[in-house]
């Protein structure tokens, strides 16, 4: 196994959002993409990366393999990557490890050591939802923003063809008023949709900005939320969110 990348940001800037929701994860990489499929520890969020193999300028895949990788180790590593460097990705079977290089002005490499991988394998629900939002990253990273002032969880609303995102706390309100334009698609099935979502998730969840300038939302009435970044041809970063539902 060989894969190599002519362009790492996008591999390092995944495992760096990844890592502020999981620890530990199971890289599972095929002969087209590698991808995670994770839960992070209090099971609120379902995180699921995938990476084409078109996104690497070497990509040598025999047969389907599983790694444990500790993502803090690894973020640590490619960190350490520098503009103009090539990547390379390579297993080294005999001491159970993953061989990072990168090659630019220097020749620099790391092992890192492999994780048990006989953890039961995450499943990505089928979910159907009733509110879809396209939009740029930056004004939902901005709404996020003016409501973390506020409050520790938001709620999103569709109505009159516009989402609305909003909190409030102990004296203080904030509204974020979010319409269609030509940057912005909103498709509603339901004439109202009201979902509320831990900020703190969100905040981590939104670093996905670093990778596109364009985010799909997707939610329903007390429903999980699911958040979209897709570079084409490159890599797709999707989370599922779980939400906040007040018990009477």
């Amino acid at each position: 196994m060989k894969l190599v990348l002519a362009e790492p940001r996008y591999l390092k800037d995944s495992v760096i959002i990844l890592s502020e929701l999981i620890t530990d994860a199971q890289m599972k990489i095929s002969e087209d993409h590698i991808e995670i499929i994770a839960m992070d520890p209090a099971n609120v969020a379902l995180i699921v990366f995938k990476m084409l193999n078109s996104a690497f300028v070497e990509y040598t895949v025999k047969e389907e393999r599983t790694l444990g990788l500790n993502l803090d180790s690894l973020k640590q590593v490619l960190k350490r990557s520098k503009p103009g460097d090539t990547v390379s990705l390579e297993l080294d079977e005999t001491r159970n490890q993953l061989i990072v290089e990168f090659k630019g002005e220097t020749h620099r490499t790391f092992h890192l050591g492999l994780l048990d991988t006989d953890e039961k394998k995450q499943r990505v629900p089928d979910l159907t939802f009733t509110a879809k939002i396209d939009t740029r990253s930056l004004v939902f990273d901005d709404a996020i923003g003016d409501m973390d002032i506020i409050s520790d969880s938001v709620s999103f609303i569709s109505e009159n063809n516009n989402l609305v995102i909003q909190a409030s706390g102990t004296m203080n309100e904030g509204r974020v008023v979010i319409g269609k334009d030509e940057e912005t698609s909103i498709v509603l099935q339901d004439k109202q949709v009201k979902s509320r979502y831990s900020i703190e998730y969100l905040k981590k969840i939104i670093k996905g900005s670093k990778l596109s300038d364009r985010i799909s939302i997707q939610f329903s009435h007390d429903y999980p939320l699911k958040i979209d970044y897709t570079v084409k041809d490159v890599l797709q970063l999707t989370t599922i969110l779980a939400p906040r539902v007040d018990v009477n």
